[in-house]
Formats: C-alpha cells, sequence, structure tokens
C-alpha cells in the first residue's frame, strides 16, 4: 500500500515539473508589457504645479518717508501671524525704531544750536542797531552844535564864518553816512536773523517730520482682512527679522479672497502651446476630493532662471472661476491646462515610441505569437502619449518595453514612406 502512495506521489511530482518546464520555466511571456491602442478625445495637456495668492489685494504699507530720511531698511521686529483677521486700524507690526531714534536725538542736538543761534543773532542785531542808533544821535546834535557855532560867528572874519560852515557841511555828511550805515546794517540784521530762523525752522521741520514717522514705525491695518506676508524675490515670507526698503515699503497684504489666481511656472518647451483663456483643471493638495476650473488670465512675456536650474520658466497666472471660502492664500494647486482636444483619435504612450534617425517613427506591434517593427505616423502629442495618424488600428497591442531579439529587423514601412523612398 505504501508502495502504491509513493508511486502515485512521484507520478504527480514528474507531472508538476513537466508543467512547470513548459509554462514556468520561460519567463519571456510574463516578461513582455503591453499596452492596448485607444480610441477617442485625445487631450493636449500641460500639467504645471502652483499656488494659491489673491487676484487683487490691500498692501499694507510701512512708514512713507523713508527715502527723505535717509533710512534704506528696517527690521521687522514684531508682526501678527499670518492668517490673522484683523479689523481696520487694527495692530499689524512693529518696526525697529533704532536708526530714527538716533536720528531724531541729533535733529533735537542740531535744534537745540539752531535755537541758540537764533537767539544770539537777535541779540547781536539789536545791540548793532542800538549803537548805531545811538551814534544817529550823537551825529544830530553835532550838527545843531555846529550850527550854533555857524550863527554866532556872523561877526567874525570871513575865514572863520566859512571854516564854521564847512564844519557844519562835514557833520550833515557824517550824519547822512551814518543814516545809510543804519538802513545796511538794518537789512543786515533782518537777513540774519531770518537766516537763523529759517535753520532754526528746517530743523524743527526735521524733528517733527521724524516724530511723525516713528509713529508710523508700529503698523496698522488700512482695512479689514486676513493677513498674509509678503514674499521676497526668492519666494520668502517675510516675518519677523525681514527688511523693508524705501522703494518698496509693503509690509504684508490683506487679499480679497473672493476672486484668487493660481501662480504657476510653465517650462519654455511648452510656452508655445500655452495660450491666454485656455480652460485649466485644478486641483487643490490639501483638498483633493475638490475639482476647481479656470482659465489662463496672463502669461509672462520674459522668462526667469529656477535656483539651483539650466531651466527657464515662464511665470503664468491662472484665474480661479469658483469662489470657494475654503481657498487660501499659499495652497499648492495642481493644474492641468488643456491646449487642444482631438475627437476619435488613436494614441499610445509615448513610452511605446521608438525613432529610427530623424524621421521615421516605429512601435514593436504584437503580432500573434511574435512581434513586428511597425513605422507610424504621428500627430498631436503631451506628456504622456501620442496620437497614431496611421500604422495602428483600434485594440492593437504595442510594446512598452523593447522585445528581445527585434532590434535588428526590418522596420515595415507604411506605403506613403516607402513610395517616397522610392522616388528618392
Amino acid at each position: 500500500m505504501n508502495k502504491k502512495i509513493i508511486i502515485s506521489i512521484s507520478v504527480i511530482a514528474a507531472i508538476v515539473i513537466l508543467l512547470f518546464l513548459k509554462f514556468g520555466g520561460s519567463t519571456t511571456d510574463d516578461s513582455e508589457v503591453l499596452t492596448e491602442v485607444k480610441k477617442g478625445v485625445f487631450r493636449m495637456e500641460v500639467t504645471t504645479a502652483g499656488e494659491l495668492d489673491a487676484k487683487n489685494s490691500v498692501e499694507i504699507m510701512g512708514p512713507d518717508g523713508l527715502r527723505r530720511a535717509q533710512i534704506w531698511q528696517v527690521k521687522i521686529n514684531d508682526i501678527v501671524d499670518e492668517g490673522t483677521v484683523v479689523q481696520k486700524g487694527g495692530y499689524i507690526a512693529r518696526l525697529d525704531q533704532s536708526e530714527i531714534g538716533d536720528k531724531i536725538q541729533k535733529e533735537e542736538t542740531d535744534l537745540q544750536q539752531t535755537m541758540s543761534q537764533y537767539t544770539q543773532a537777535k541779540l547781536d542785531t539789536a545791540l548793532q542797531l542800538r549803537k548805531a542808533r545811538d551814534e544817529l544821535i550823537n551825529l544830530k546834535f553835532d550838527i545843531e552844535e555846529k550850527e550854533i557855532i555857524l550863527s554866532q560867528s556872523q561877526f567874525e572874519p570871513p575865514a572863520e564864518i566859512k571854516k564854521a560852515e564847512i564844519n557844519v557841511e562835514k557833520s550833515k555828511r557824517a550824519y547822512n553816512q551814518a543814516v545809510e550805515n543804519y538802513r545796511l546794517q538794518s537789512e543786515k540784521a533782518v537777513a540774519e536773523v531770518d537766516e537763523a530762523a529759517a535753520k532754526m525752522m528746517d530743523d524743527q521741520n526735521q524733528r517733527n517730520f521724524l516724530r511723525g514717522l516713528a509713529e508710523e514705525f508700529t503698523v496698522t491695518a488700512p482695512e479689514q482682512g486676513m493677513v498674509i506676508y509678503k514674499r521676497d524675490w526668492r519666494g520668502q515670507k517675510q516675518g519677523v527679522g525681514a527688511t523693508i526698503q524705501p522703494w518698496d515699503p509693503v509690509v504684508a497684504k490683506l487679499p480679497d479672497l473672493s476672486r484668487m489666481v493660481s501662480k504657476s511656472y510653465i517650462n519654455e518647451v511648452d510656452i508655445n502651446t500655452v495660450k491666454v483663456d485656455q480652460r485649466v483643471e485644478i486641483g487643490l493638495d490639501a483638498f483633493p476630493e475638490k475639482k476647481l476650473t479656470g482659465q489662463v488670465l496672463e502669461i509672462a512675456n520674459v522668462g526667469e532662471q529656477k535656483p539651483n536650474s539650466d531651466a527657464k520658466v515662464f511665470q503664468l497666472l491662472i484665474e480661479i472661476n469658483e469662489s470657494d471660502t475654503t481657498l487660501r492664500p499659499g495652497m499648492t494647486t495642481s493644474n492641468t491646462i488643456v491646449s487642444g482636444e482631438v475627437a476619435d483619435a488613436l494614441f499610445i504612450p509615448v513610452e511605446s515610441l521608438h525613432s529610427q534617425g530623424d524621421s521615421i517613427s516605429f512601435v514593436y506591434k504584437k503580432d500573434g505569437l511574435s512581434a513586428t517593427k511597425q513605422q507610424v505616423f504621428l500627430g498631436q502629442s503631451n506628456s504622456d502619449e501620442v496620437v497614431i495618424l496611421k500604422g495602428l488600428s483600434e485594440n492593437d497591442m504595442v510594446y512598452l518595453s523593447d522585445p528581445e531579439g527585434m532590434s535588428e529587423k526590418e522596420i515595415n514601412m507604411l506605403e506613403d514612406s516607402a513610395d517616397k523612398l522610392a522616388s528618392e
């Protein structure tokens, strides 16, 4: 009985081995990766990643007079958390006041000096003019004295009378010169006092300007809204420690969340396929279940260099049609730009396409138990698939990987290509 069981087991084992050698010993068929030629609507698509932003925003500005104060950058010492909802006039940020504080202190010192100079100028001119007035009075008395002497010399010799007359004329000339000098001294005194007053006023205005500017270093909201940090040219958020400059004093933004756009970048090789107003299908990484639509709003005319890359890209703005309260600036989007469609098209994956030289494209087509190298004419393409104008039929099977032993086989040329080669 045991002998029969052993014989039966041996026979079964032999059959299993034979079946394995016949069907499982060769992995050629299992290694074949095939795909079916599809027919339907073929879409030319360009896929890009983007980031949500508001189409319109109210900018929260820092101090407006930094250039006049010759302050070329100011650090943000404190700012509310991004996403904070603020009311109009509410606190937004506080800027570093160390530099403007030094300027105010210096201007206070300069103002004290010019005030002292103004006071000194008034005193000096007052003393000078008083002295000049006293001199005029004395000269006038001198004229009267000389005239009395002249009147008393009527009975004196003619020479004495002439001498007295000359003395009167000298006194009058001296008086007239003193009057003219007093007028010039008065004008000079007024000019000196006015100059000192102007310097004092300039310093006072500058001091008051700097004091007012310092108050603007506490930044408040111009409108109600949600605070979104500004991004610099590298795309980094400008939070605590960031700096603002006089030519761009924006501290943060209050976006209008009712109209959103997706900021994206498109590679230079795809720039000719994308046009304004093309339809876009938009997905949100944060909410995969949400499907939005939009259209291309704007395409940059000038490309730019990607960091750490040799590729040139063009900025793309995509306006989102839907208004959704869950949309927030900074959310990542996946944008599929539909640049065109072909109805009733045959198409295959680009991985199954091969080329010989510059002009002949072919595929490895499944033909019964073997394969053939079949030439194909190509139409439109996208990043994943390509349209076949001629050479394949619907439901044909093509290889995604190169079948073994096919590299030396001849390509099955299409009639149009064969006729062309023959004519050449």
